[in-house]
């Protein structure tokens, strides 16, 4: 099992990691570090985080930015990506990312994600007869006062490290 997923099996079960883990990914996701985008708990039902209305976080409206709530959408599936499947066996990559906004957002956001256990192993299975997959996840943000703010739609690439090609031939 590698740091991350070691990390993540603690937070599970303990704030004091859970702050570690928050503290670790600021550092190792630098471009996310001025936003404070946080991860609030890790359970068997999924990843929930979090991002304040802050002045950061905010667009030229006082609200919430559409590019962080993209941010958000992209980061939960990635993350739920990378403790399913092992970041040594298999290479995430973003294909694209597609949002639809339903509701300004004047507070604080949160977002709930989770894979399951039988969505992971089609993920797998179906990795075992192709070289990539193409895998699309829906993910539903709602501020703190349970209001639908938007529903973005990630499209990630997986593929084992053995098939990524890094040179033109």
């Amino acid at each position: 099992m590698d740091k991350l997923n070691a990390l993540v099996q603690k937070a599970q079960h303990s704030k004091f990691y859970l702050w570690v883990l928050n503290f670790m990914l600021l550092r190792t996701v630098p471009f996310n570090n001025p936003h404070k985008l946080k991860i609030q708990t890790i359970a068997d039902d999924g990843i929930t985080m979090f991002a304040a209305n802050s002045k950061n976080n905010r667009n030229h409206i006082k609200g919430v930015h559409a590019c962080l709530l993209a941010t958000l959408c992209e980061y939960v599936t990635g993350l739920s990506l990378l403790t399913h499947l092992s970041p040594k066996e298999y290479r995430i990559i973003l294909k694209s990312i597609g949002m639809t906004y339903h509701f300004q957002a004047k507070r604080d956001v949160f977002v709930k994600f989770n894979i399951s256990s039988e969505e992971k192993q089609n993920i797998l299975r179906s990795l075992q007869k192709e070289e990539a997959l193409f895998k699309e996840f829906t993910v539903d943000v709602y501020d703190s006062a349970k209001n639908h703010i938007c529903t973005g739609l990630i499209n990630w690439q997986i593929k084992a490290w053995k098939n990524v090609k890094t040179q033109l031939n």
